[in-house]
């Protein structure tokens, strides 16, 4: 006599978001890595207008150099907490836990996705407000020129774009480790470095974080082959290909 098995009950994806809010406001190394790119963001940005903002002539002639200042060690944090509200979960194999209470694989990783965005995008607008009040109290004249708009903007969507990208190429790795020791290097040194070399320097820009931060400066380079709103479009690009990247990978194989 056979029994049939029955189908996984099908969970809303406002079921799976709240799962996974509970999980952030649970586990401390969710929680803190959002809080400390924000004062990393903020507090970097001010301490170094507060020091040199008046004297780089870098400053003056683009003031979104000073503005996101902040955000070349921000980034670092939240790229930390993209690879960890995923990753953590396969090397603990949580994700058994998770895939059994959220059987539907794409609505679990759409959950994390919008979990993820949503909370880089709080630290994207707090970041830029902080560090934009920061810079405009030492360096009270220039940074209000025509591309401020933009550069606001900018700064609010590049975290957002950051941890989709992060969160996406973690799910195609399926490992904790892997994801820190590749995107973590990558974008805080490798990245930054690899920009500074004249041969390298026409492909490394349009990298996702190089693209990305172009969109925040006020001045052109006639070095970069594109604008300031289509670098923003390529990081862009960077992280729905990451992600969707990421949703196969999931489907594809097991936890």
């Amino acid at each position: 006599m056979s029994t049939a098995t029955a189908p996984a009950t099908a969970v809303p994806l406002r079921a799976a978001l709240r799962a996974e809010r509970i999980k952030l406001t649970t586990l401390r190394s969710l929680w803190v890595t959002p809080l400390v790119a924000l004062l990393l963001t903020v507090g970097f940005g001010t301490a170094v207008a507060a020091v040199v903002g008046t004297k780089d002539d870098s400053f003056a002639a683009d003031p979104g150099l000073g503005i996101h200042y902040g955000l070349n060690f921000g980034q670092a944090a939240l790229v930390c907490f993209a690879v960890l509200l995923l990753g953590q979960e396969f090397g603990t194999r949580m994700i058994d836990v998770s895939l059994t209470a959220v059987p539907h694989r794409g609505r679990l990783y759409g959950a994390k996705l919008a979990l993820g965005a949503a909370v880089a995008l709080g630290v994207g607008l707090l970041g830029t407000a902080g560090s934009l009040a920061g810079y405009a109290a030492f360096v009270p004249d220039g940074w209000d020129g025509p591309a401020l708009a933009r550069s606001v903007v900018a700064g609010a969507l590049y975290p957002v774009l950051l941890v989709v990208f992060c969160l996406g190429l973690t799910a195609v790795l399926r490992n904790l480790s892997a994801a820190m020791g590749l995107l973590l290097p990558g974008v805080f040194l490798l990245s930054p470095l690899l920009s500074g070399i004249p041969g390298v320097r026409g492909v490394v820009q349009f990298l996702p974080d190089r693209a990305g931060q172009y969109a925040l400066r006020y001045a052109d380079d006639p070095q970069m082959a594109y604008g300031h709103w289509t670098g923003l479009l390529v990081m862009a690009l960077w992280a729905a290909a990451a992600a969707y990247g990421g949703l196969r990978g999931l489907r594809r194989h097991s936890a």
